[in-house]
């Protein structure tokens, strides 16, 4: 794209998506401009993918056509107090902050302002991201599609309902945790038998890397998936026996039930 991207915010999500959109070139690294108080952080992002860096938002808002508020939720107050007054006429501003709504962020601008919420994970930075987006009346189908070649360009995309992101934080923007500690789990019982630990780890990430993809690519449900290794009296049955006793699903299902009242909850908080 000729237009520029900027970035307020240089975090651990900020940096999955400036990762994910470099690697698959949706932006060139002069096309993209990056601003955060952690002079560390603005370091490694040049260094590592070439894009300009400041320390001051209103170079960025100045700039940018698309700006994205890669910041904490707590602090989208004062940031856009900060730059109401720099960003271009035209600008797309995406949110991709938990518990702050469209309507939150029209009332901060406190004016009319295209606005596309977002809730990315951070597999981004793999090209493996999975995004839910919903946009404002004021973002026309040509912005729309751009924001979302945007996010296409590290992972999946879904466009949504708003009344449905809380779902979307539970289901793909926190589950990536959740798979991880499966994993730790997975390699801690491959390691008390016996089996080194990298190893452990190599197998455990990519047996889930290969279920996950045959979800997607069969298009089969996956309690049907999941029969297919269940041989009649055999080793799988019996795992998934004691996995049922002790409550997998129930406890999958009730942190991310947790996970969504957080979410209700930090927007009530404002």
């Amino acid at each position: 794209m000729s237009k520029t991207l900027g970035f307020i915010g240089c975090g651990n999500m900020g940096r999955a998506m400036m990762g994910g959109i470099i690697k698959d070139k949706v932006f060139s690294p002069e096309n993209m401009i990056v601003s955060d108080l952690n002079e560390e952080s603005l370091k490694m992002v040049s260094e590592q993918y070439g894009i300009q860096i400041t320390t001051d938002n209103n170079e960025v808002a100045k700039t940018a056509d698309i700006l994205i508020l890669s910041i904490k939720p707590n602090l989208y107050p004062v940031v856009i107090k900060g730059i109401k007054d720099s960003i271009k006429e035209d600008v797309v501003v995406v949110s991709i902050a938990a518990g702050v709504s469209i309507k939150d962020v029209e009332e901060m601008f406190e004016k009319k302002i295209k606005i596309v919420r977002v809730m990315p994970n951070t597999p981004a930075l793999v090209g493996e991201g999975m995004s839910a987006l919903c946009p404002n009346p004021m973002v026309n189908k040509g912005e729309f599609e751009e924001v979302l070649s945007i996010f296409k360009g590290f992972g999946k995309v879904e466009v949504i309902d708003e009344k449905l992101i809380d779902a979307v934080i539970a289901v793909s923007g926190s589950s990536p945790a959740y798979i991880y500690m499966i994993i730790e789990a997975m390699a801690d019982g491959a390691v008390l038998e016996g089996m080194p630990r990298d190893q452990a780890y190599r197998m455990a990430a990519q047996a889930v890397l290969g279920s996950a993809k045959m979800v997607l690519e069969t298009g089969m449900h996956p309690g049907a998936l999941k029969d297919m290794v269940c041989s009649p009296g055999g080793t799988t049955i019996e795992a998934v026996a004691v996995l049922e006793e002790r409550g997998l699903r129930d406890s999958i299902i009730s942190a991310m039930r947790t996970c969504a009242e957080k979410s209700r909850d930090m927007a009530k908080e404002k």
